[in-house]
């Protein structure tokens, strides 16, 4: 990319690409979540064994985040835009395939087929915009807007797989990503220009394959772990799988072109951030999760309404994700990472005056506050990504971003999700291992239902609290880490003059 298109301030068709792209992300968020409200109509059609409706519950999610990596190096070297298309075309296979499965097995591996076609949809779509938007803050602007989208997307996805439900049968939940995969493969050729690497060097093959197999094992063994406990199997997959990823990282350090260049985690307001994309996602995944079932099961709200109630902190979240960058511009990187912790620790402590007699104002208020944490921290983890390497290395920063994220996601739902679960055990009445099975027992006295209700509230404080506290503390260590002495000129772009320099010289 020449200097002058650098500094040039983006036209129209910058903005209606930044548009057309998305679609995708929007889609594949959206089909994070999506499967939610859908299952029971799932298990009723095609009658899945309770391990065969895990995998089709996870197996998107693993195949998205055990791969990012892997593909935000190859679309780094063979070119982002060649990649997007093929990955959007795979993307609205898998959608009709999956929307027209006769067995769980098929819909289990189109949903597979969805999730490596999602991987390499989100760091190649994230380089391509840096391309679009030379300008720091242009760029900024872009990339919260990018936010934005996949952070609703998540939000959404277990509404509008209600809506449809509603009218039509389960496939409609897949069948809907078709118009727009079909719409972005008409307009993408036409408003996205190609860029790819100007360095020559080959994609490290056993980086791919260890990078991903890592991944997967690590995921699958937190999931795994949090359904069922310690066990064995888990325990050995997760030791395995970061055994691999230790192994990826040294061999990164001896190769010539690295599939991920650890070297920008030297930069501190580039490690905050990272960490800043992680941590949230495990505070909102877990939350989100485990107050999902306090609304349905605690409170008996309809399914549809609990997931309305998650529409006011969406929007803030929207927002917040398209303010930020402007906001940052004035204030800052440091003050906007320091805020961002405070408001997800003080929303997450509005969960705690929730009881098994009523909370829904309180989840409301809680999901707003946090909001505004959680938007900045989609906003400024991807800019900073981006904005710290070259436009050839674009991909494989953006894909360290996405990668923390799913990472959080799994986190979240293993960890703080067992935190909850134990506490329902200690303290419940011990009749089944989650609240809806003991709720389901048959002939369950009121006193024993109140008592595990109670207890799985206990829990959700607990899960709530820890998050907290985990916010808080990395809140004050952006506090104390980062330097103050950086003015919003200097923070429109993430890392400093020597660190900028230091990636080049890497890439």
């Amino acid at each position: 990319m020449s200097e002058q298109h650098a500094h040039t301030s983006p036209g129209r068709r910058a903005w209606l690409g930044l548009l057309v792209t998305l679609g995708p992300v929007l889609l594949v968020s959206m089909d994070g979540s999506i499967l939610f409200l859908a299952m029971p109509r799932v298990s009723q059609a095609l009658t899945p064994t309770a391990d065969q409706a895990l995998w089709i519950l996870d197996i998107y999610g693993f195949a998205v985040g055990s791969l990012l990596i892997a593909f935000g190096g190859i679309g780094d070297r063979y070119g982002r835009l060649k990649l997007l298309m093929i990955g959007a075309a795979v993307f609205g296979i898998g959608s009709a395939a999956a929307a027209l499965a006769p067995t769980p097995e098929f819909l289990i591996a189109a949903r597979a087929l969805m999730g490596v076609a999602g991987a390499t949809l989100l760091p190649s779509a994230l380089a391509v915009l840096s391309e679009l938007f030379g300008d720091p803050r242009r760029r900024a602007q872009a990339i919260g807007i990018f936010a934005a989208a996949f952070a609703v997307g998540f939000a959404i996805g277990p509404v509008v797989g209600g809506v449809l439900l509603e009218r039509f049968w389960w496939g409609s939940v897949f069948l809907v990503n078709l118009p727009v995969i079909a719409l972005f493969l008409v307009f993408a050729p036409v408003l996205l220009g190609e860029v790819r690497a100007t360095r020559p060097g080959r994609v490290d093959a056993f980086s791919v394959a260890t990078s991903a197999v890592g991944l997967l094992l690590v995921i699958y063994g937190l999931k795994h772990t949090a359904a069922g406990g310690v066990s064995a199997v888990p325990l050995a997959t997760g030791i395995a799988g970061a055994a691999l990823l230790t192994w990826f990282a040294l061999r990164q350090r001896r190769l010539e072109y690295p599939l991920m260049d650890f070297s920008l985690f030297r930069d501190r307001v580039f490690t905050v951030a990272i960490i800043t994309g992680l941590l949230p996602l495990a505070a909102w995944s877990a939350t989100a999760y485990l107050a999902g079932v306090y609304l349905q099961s605690v409170l008996g709200l309809p399914v549809l309404r609990a997931a309305l109630l998650a529409l006011p902190g969406a929007m803030v979240l929207t927002t917040t994700c398209i303010v930020t960058p402007m906001v940052v511009d004035r204030i800052g990187k440091r003050t906007a990472l320091v805020i961002c912790h405070f408001s997800i620790a003080g929303g997450l402590l509005l969960l705690l005056p929730a009881t098994t007699a009523g909370g829904v104002g309180w989840y409301v208020a809680s999901t707003a506050v946090a909001g505004v944490g959680y938007g900045i921290s989609f906003a400024v983890v991807a800019d900073t990504a981006v904005g710290a390497v070259p436009t050839e290395r674009a991909g494989s920063a953006g894909a360290i971003a996405e990668t923390g994220n799913e990472i959080g996601n799994a986190l979240g739902i293993a960890l703080l999700g067992s935190l909850a679960a134990l506490i329902f055990r200690l303290q419940g009445p011990d009749l089944a291992p989650t609240l809806d099975e003991t709720l389901q027992l048959p002939s369950l006295a009121s006193h024993l239902a109140g008592e595990a209700k109670s207890a799985f509230v206990t829990g959700l404080h607990a899960a709530a609290v820890v998050a907290s506290l985990l916010h808080l503390a990395l809140g004050a260590l952006a506090l104390r880490w980062l330097p103050r002495s950086a003015t919003p000129e200097a923070t429109a772009d993430p890392l400093s003059e020597d660190t900028a320099d230091r990636a080049r010289t890497t890439a």
